[in-house]
């Protein structure tokens, strides 16, 4: 059996859930309207992660719907992608890095997705010719490197992987090419299944850097099965990547994110980001933590943790760029850009004076006195 026809008994209905976790009729009802907006999808292997005894258990969270979901409150572009669209699928936020929205596919819909508006459903936005795409990256020279995303961009064929790889390793300018996956995480028999899928890697991997992307969010992600997934990318020299993302009820103990970061580094994947939850739709109430309270739990975790794994930074995925949480300063909070859609704040270093339980800059945050 293959991947794909693994993927063909995925669990994408509130009665498949029954064989997982207890359902009231009550909960019944409100998920089956919840997925009407944002369709339920995971594979058996990451649903099988669940402690069915425990209504907190961190991969239920990310995992199985809540009524938290039905909370509008927030917005569905928070980063403002809709504005970085250069053309159908392709995003060029960051002078150096295009960004090209492979799939809207996934092998299991996370319910705290900040693309929410795109997985699953029937979109525009997605790629489905690279031609173009290539072009655009071929005439920009000041494009170093290319994140292949989606949606999950490993629920691509192979030969579209090796398509998109062809095309973007044979352009000068190109230093090297990422693809976006949680498949490591939710749905690891993908990678480790199929020889054809890590020998196209391996293959393009002589002629560009490639790095894997992933997002591991709590130490019970870490299987064995995940980690043989981890491993035989290693193999094939492919680095792997991780982005956190801080979550409410899923990874936001000191404890909790220490023992993962220094699980990945034991695993060899590097640590990356630890990434603020973005106020997306059915997210920001459920899933986000006060810029105050995550500081000290990222600080606190740091504590617990060996050289190599503070190598993560503390980030948010803001509109205006990607922006550092530097630390608390009196009563005020200090941010640097990290990356930047605009020149003039590369680099620049800025303090908030911070409302209760304030958990995303504002616009009025980010607005500068340049005299």
């Amino acid at each position: 059996m293959t991947w794909k026809d693994s993927l063909k008994n995925n669990v994408n209905s509130v009665d498949k859930l029954k064989a997982f976790i207890r359902i009231s009729p009550e909960e019944e009802s409100d998920y089956n309207t919840i997925a009407k907006h944002f369709p339920i999808s995971s594979t058996n292997y990451y649903l099988n992660l669940i402690d069915p005894e425990d209504p907190n258990d961190p991969i239920r969270k990310m995992a199985i719907p809540s009524v938290e979901e039905f909370d509008m409150d927030g917005d569905f572009d928070t980063s403002g992608e809709s504005q970085n669209t250069k053309m159908q699928g392709l995003q060029h936020k960051y002078a150096t890095t295009a960004l090209l929205l492979s799939t809207n596919k996934c092998a299991m819909y996370c319910r705290h997705c900040f693309r929410k508006r795109l997985v699953g459903t029937k979109t525009n936005e997605t790629l489905d010719f690279i031609n173009e795409a290539v072009s655009y990256i071929r005439e920009h020279e000041e494009i170093n490197n290319v994140l292949i995303t989606g949606g999950d961009s490993f629920l691509l064929e192979n030969h579209m992987i090796e398509a998109y790889l062809k095309e973007l390793t044979e352009i000068d300018h190109i230093d090297f090419i990422r693809f976006g996956t949680r498949t490591p995480v939710v749905f690891p028999e993908r990678i480790y299944s199929d020889p054809e899928l890590l020998g196209i890697l391996d293959k393009y991997s002589k002629r560009k850097r490639i790095y894997i992307v992933t997002q591991f969010n709590h130490p019970n992600e870490l299987t064995e099965e995940a980690i043989r997934s981890v491993q035989c990318l290693l193999d094939h020299n492919i680095i792997v990547n991780n982005q956190t993302v801080l979550l409410k009820g899923v990874n936001d103990k000191p404890d909790t994110l220490a023992t993962l970061i220094n699980g990945l580094v034991k695993n060899g994947v590097v640590p990356y980001y630890i990434f603020q939850c973005r106020p997306v739709k059915g997210v920001k109430n459920q899933f986000q933590v006060p810029f105050d309270q995550a500081y000290e739990i990222v600080e606190n975790a740091k504590k617990q943790m060996h050289g190599h794994s503070k190598r993560i930074k503390y980030c948010m995925s803001h509109e205006t760029g990607k922006i550092e949480i530097l630390g608390k300063m009196q009563n005020k909070m200090l941010f640097k850009y990290h990356q930047s859609k605009y020149a003039e704040n590369h680099g620049r270093l800025f303090s908030v004076s911070l409302e209760p339980n304030q958990a995303w800059l504002k616009p009025e945050n980010v607005k500068f006195n340049e005299q």
